[in-house]
């Protein structure tokens, strides 16, 4: 990074320590899947921190467990559709299915019923499931966002269950041991911050528990370094290497709820947090605990992502922190547009370009770089999606007609002659008489 970069950073940094009174802040800039800054304020044990120092991560432990669920999915050990019950029998929420869970809209109670869970020694999945009664489900299912340290629990249990070990050995040799996360632990080792809460109207400290959560440990237990996490940043951004393929965890970036209502400032995928903030779109998860706040959050359109580490129980404004950090970078030293170079493109692909009508309304088909297929009115106003080839069709990605197929019909001489896309017809001319419009075309024209 540049000087001055480095310089506003450091001191967007240094103001957040200093203002809101971290005991120590670590904080980091992602970019191209890379650790390319970070800085430190404040000490642990009579010295700064540095990018090995462990603090806990609180609930970003969940974007890790979701990545879990979403191997297993891959894997066709389960369907996002699925009741818990069906994989875990017994339960009084098992009626939940594994999507709500992950997003947050099953309706489940926020906390474990009986003590804290964050600042008291946890017990086993046995004490868990017979403590959650089902008037612990608080609201109808699918109805509304309301975020659930329990179901997450739950979720580290079905891990557990599929792969017939716990689901930190799956996590270590899934996810942590392939993306080299060897700082990730689910207790403290080596260099680590402790856990302090700062008294609101003085300047002295309070040490905070850190006890095992025990069976809600999947909803916040893990530890873990600026260079791991910098790691996790990347993986949310899309460089998953052989974890997850990018789309899956574009999958898990997509919105399934909203948190705010009217305003939709923030909401939440499958196990990730989403906010919306000056025309930028982020995602990634923050995390409390007893003595730590975390965050990480990358920008989907820049790639940019921030992470922020301190071991303060309050205070810190985490994702305005973390939102700041993307944006200076993003505004000291915007990204140049790669150069332009033609593509190698399946000749055969060509015929299909150009002008196509839906009924009367012109639409334009081209072929992206990487052979995908863009559909989109000429106008630039209206439907309009991305599709992937899959056998002798194509399926779209995004916009109306995401999840759909798209055929292409040919005449006898092999020219294609109209596209069928989930019924519709389009055709060369508007309303081509020689195509299967549906109706058919009044035989004597347009008049």
């Amino acid at each position: 990074m540049l000087a001055t970069t480095e310089f506003a950073l450091l001191r967007r940094v240094a103001t957040e320590q200093a203002t809101n009174r971290a005991p120590s802040l670590v904080a980091a800039v992602v970019r191209d899947g890379k650790l390319a800054w970070s800085g430190a304020r404040g000490f642990v044990d009579g010295a700064s921190p540095d990018t090995d120092t462990q603090y806990r991560l609180g609930s970003i432990t969940k974007s890790m467990v979701a990545a879990l669920v979403m191997r297993l999915r891959d894997a066709g050990e389960l369907d996002l559709s699925d009741p818990l019950e069906r994989h875990l029998p017994g339960t009084a929420f098992g009626k939940l299915t594994i999507a709500q869970l992950l997003s947050h809209t099953g309706g489940l109670t926020s906390e474990s019923p009986g003590s804290w869970w964050e600042r008291s020694l946890g017990g086993d999945w046995a004490a868990l499931e017979a403590s959650v009664t089902p008037a612990e489900l608080k609201h109808r299912p699918g109805s509304r966002f309301h975020y659930s340290n329990v179901g997450y629990g739950a979720l580290g249990e079905l891990v557990a269950r599929l792969r017939g070990t716990s689901w930190l050995q799956a996590m270590r040799s899934e996810l942590l041991g392939p993306l080299g996360m060897s700082r990730t632990t689910d207790h403290p080792e080596g260099r680590h911050a402790r856990g302090w809460a700062v008294h609101p109207f003085a300047d002295v400290l309070l040490p905070e528990p850190s006890p095992d959560a025990g069976a809600m440990a999947p909803a916040g237990q893990l530890w873990s370094s600026i260079t791991d996490l910098a790691r996790w940043t990347s993986f949310i951004g899309g460089h998953t290497g052989d974890v997850l393929h990018p789309d899956t965890v574009a999958e898990m970036r997509a919105l399934n709820t909203v948190d705010d209502g009217d305003a939709w400032t923030s909401g939440y995928g499958l196990g990730l947090q989403l906010f919306r903030h000056n025309g930028r779109r982020l995602a990634g998860h923050t995390g409390s605990m007893p003595g730590f706040l975390a965050c990480t959050l990358v920008d989907e359109a820049s790639g940019t992502g921030g992470l922020v580490l301190t071991n303060s129980t309050a205070g810190v404004a985490l994702v305005s922190l973390t939102v700041d950090l993307i944006s200076i970078v993003d505004e000291y030293e915007p990204r140049l547009p790669a150069d332009w170079r033609p593509a190698e493109i399946d000749p055969e692909l060509l015929a299909l370009t150009g002008l196509w009508h839906w009924g009367p309304t012109p639409y334009h088909l081209r072929v992206l770089p990487n052979g995908w297929l863009s559909l989109a009115p000429a106008d630039g106003d209206g439907r309009a999606s991305r599709f992937r080839p899959e056998g002798e069709h194509w399926v779209g990605l995004d916009g109306y007609y995401a999840g759909e197929t798209l055929r292409v019909g040919r005449g006898t001489d092999g020219v294609p002659q109209h596209l069928d896309l989930a019924t519709f017809i389009f055709t060369r001319t508007p309303y081509d008489p020689s195509a299967p419009v549906p109706g058919g075309v009044d035989p004597d024209g347009w008049r």
